[in-house]
């Protein structure tokens, strides 16, 4: 009985009240932002404080950089160590992180 929609719009201006969302799924968006801090900032807004945030990807980073011809660095944005203070920073904690062959999954919760 649950509704849900798909919305394609400009992730730096989302049409949206605040806390409008329960959660967010964004397949294959975190490496495509242009101000990754910017956009998960309003992709907080719109989501409710204790609200959901996935991240994913069908393959992992490392499957991800060999299909494309280059190597992982430490800058990567979708490590780790890079991601979950730049997701704290932005209004969520992130909850679970899988970089494996066949899935990149990053789960987090809108900061209450």
């Amino acid at each position: 009985a649950a509704q849900g929609a798909l919305l394609l719009t400009d992730v730096a201006r989302l049409p949206l009240r605040d806390g409008a969302l329960d959660a967010v799924f964004a397949a294959g968006l975190i490496a495509h932002l242009p101000d990754p801090a910017a956009n998960l900032r309003e992709l907080a807004r719109v989501v409710r404080p204790g609200g959901r945030l996935a991240l994913f990807h069908p393959i992992g980073r490392a499957a991800l950089a060999a299909r494309h011809g280059r190597e992982l660095t430490p800058e990567d944005l979708r490590a780790e160590h890079n991601l979950g203070p730049l997701l704290a920073r932005s209004g969520w904690e992130m909850t679970s992180y899988a970089d494996e062959d066949a899935r990149f999954l990053v789960l987090a919760v809108r900061h209450r």
